[in-house]
């Protein structure tokens, strides 16, 4: 092969590998940018959510939702409780609402019974709810679907979860 040659087949060797550098750049970029603003994956940890998401599932949380909109009852929410520790909660109780659990393990919303399939079993520990309790304008009351194995809003650790903390929706 001529030299001049050599020369056309390495600068078109370069110039291929510039495109692919970019093109593997603005993958990198529009992922990240899809990861921070719209939605990310989320590995499940534990087994508070069963048996809707097992322990080791990874499911898709969107992040536009709550920008736009406020949870609905039922919604499955992701908040931070620790630095990277993500608590991934079904919405029980609306902002103004009083929410109490009996003890039976019956859960009220302003005094009427609520219907709902998704926990376990009944619940054994009322927590903080035992008496009610009376979530701000801002706050939602979430429970794990496997109540008696969950740490959530009827803990004082966790307590209400205000809108600002909620990262986003499961929808995956």
């Amino acid at each position: 092969m001529k030299t001049g040659n050599k020369k056309i087949v390495i600068k078109r060797l370069i110039n291929k590998m510039q495109g692919l550098t970019c093109c593997v750049l603005a993958g990198l970029f529009v992922s990240a940018m899809i990861n921070i603003f719209v939605c990310q994956s989320v590995r499940v940890s534990g087994k508070s959510m069963e048996p809707s998401y097992h322990d080791g599932d990874r499911i898709v949380m969107e992040k536009i939702s709550y920008r736009m909109g406020v949870p609905k009852r039922f919604d499955v929410v992701v908040f931070p409780r620790r630095e990277n520790y993500y608590l991934v909660k079904r919405v029980i109780g609306l902002p103004g609402e009083t929410v109490q659990i009996s003890a039976e393990g019956d859960i009220f919303i302003d005094g009427r019974l609520l219907k709902e399939d998704y926990g376990m079993e009944p619940i054994g520990d009322a927590g903080i709810a035992e008496n009610g309790i009376i979530l701000g304008e801002n706050e939602y009351f979430v429970l794990g679907d496997n109540r008696n194995h969950s740490a959530d809003s009827r803990n004082t650790g966790i307590g209400n979860v205000s809108i600002d903390e909620i990262t986003g929706k499961i929808v995956w």
